[in-house]
């Protein structure tokens, strides 16, 4: 635990844990306004965030950075999975659709142009194993054809029918959460050697034992979890009040905030050379999402959901799944980056945004 007190103690940035209860105490107590208690829950999350990342390096450091940004993706994504499966219970299944395809979207345009940015910025060309990034890209781009079937097909043919969707819709979730599996044994198990690191980081801090590492990495995400969850109900009445649309808060601001962890994670190992740890946890977070998240999502709603959900998403959403997974396999290919493939990635990320800001997405 002295690694831990230590850390706070240096840190400035994690003082701000002192937010975390005054967060709680607003919602419960207190009866804060959503406004404020939007601003407090991001300011707490940010801590929490730092903290992660630094449990994670040090995960990493034991066991590689492949294993690193898995586990780091796993534990980001169950926040995300929590939230969903409180919406899910309120039957709000346009809401987590939303939250599935933005954080689909975020973490392969966002989190990987941004690392790609920091990372170029500091270091003139930075190097990773293309393998690993193209087997998440290969996998993504499974998944975003396994979720635009079914809203291909409902357009095509308007009398397939709620019962069809349905039971395609299912059928696409076990299959997705099948190639999942084996995609996981393909690359930590029998081809485990074409996923090593590029051997370029820079020496660091020295790690944290790793009993304290996976300790802090499972008690900040249950932290970040509930703090999550403040967020997300006070998010649409405060996003009244900064002028932004529904759409947008669901496909960017949510997807934001609550992968906020993760994209500490990413920034920092972009920033110290370990572009592979950064490339992991972002393709690695989307496919994630995208071939385990969204199936979990259809099949737990067939016993916690007022109704079945399906894997029939909006076109524009479809459309925005499909160009960032086709930039995604674009830009992976040369095992390669520089500043300015960040930036070109987080172009097409902004043009996203400004359309969402501008025109949301209508509903079924």
């Amino acid at each position: 635990m002295k690694h831990l007190f230590h850390e706070i103690r240096h840190n400035p940035l994690l003082w701000l844990l002192a937010l975390v209860p005054v967060v709680f105490a607003a919602e419960k107590l207190w009866h804060a306004s959503p406004t404020l208690l939007f601003v407090l829950s991001v300011l707490a999350i940010i801590p929490l965030a730092a903290l992660l990342s630094h449990a994670t390096e040090s995960v990493a450091a034991k066991t590689g950075d492949a294993v690193g940004g898995l586990l780091n993706a796993t534990l980001g994504n169950l926040t995300e999975l929590i939230i969903a499966l409180s919406a899910l219970r309120a039957g709000e299944y346009m809401l987590v659709k939303a939250s599935v395809a933005g954080a689909i979207v975020t973490n392969t345009l966002f989190m990987l142009g941004a690392s790609f940015l920091l990372g170029g910025l500091k270091h003139h060309v930075q190097e990773y194993n293309r393998v690993g990034a193209r087997v998440q890209a290969g996998l993504l781009f499974l998944a975003t054809i396994a979720l635009l079937i079914p809203s291909a097909v409902s357009q095509a043919d308007a009398e397939t029918g709620a019962a069809f969707t349905q039971k395609l819709s299912l059928g696409l979730a076990v299959l997705l959460m099948v190639a999942y599996g084996l995609g996981m044994l393909f690359s930590l198990k029998t081809h485990r050697e074409l996923f090593a690191s590029v051997e370029s980081g820079e020496a660091g801090e020295a790690p944290w034992p790793i009993g304290l590492a996976l300790a802090t990495l499972a008690g900040v995400t249950v932290l970040v979890a509930l703090v999550s969850e403040v967020f997300v109900e006070s998010v649409q009445k405060a996003a009244e009040t900064f002028g932004m649309t529904p759409a947008f808060v669901g496909f960017i601001v949510v997807a934001l905030v609550g992968g906020a962890a993760e994209m500490t994670s990413a920034f920092s190992g972009a920033r110290k050379n370990r572009l592979d740890l950064s490339v992991g946890i972002a393709l690695g977070s989307a496919s994630q999402i995208a071939l385990f998240v969204a199936p979990v999502l259809v099949l737990l709603s067939y016993f916690i959901g007022p109704s079945p959900m399906d894997l029939q998403f909006w076109p524009g959403a479809v459309v925005m799944m499909l160009i960032a997974t086709l930039t995604a396999c674009l830009v992976t290919n040369s095992g390669r980056s520089a500043w300015f493939v960040g930036v070109l990635v987080l172009m097409v990320y902004l043009v996203f945004a400004m359309t969402l800001y501008l025109l949301p997405p209508r509903a079924h």
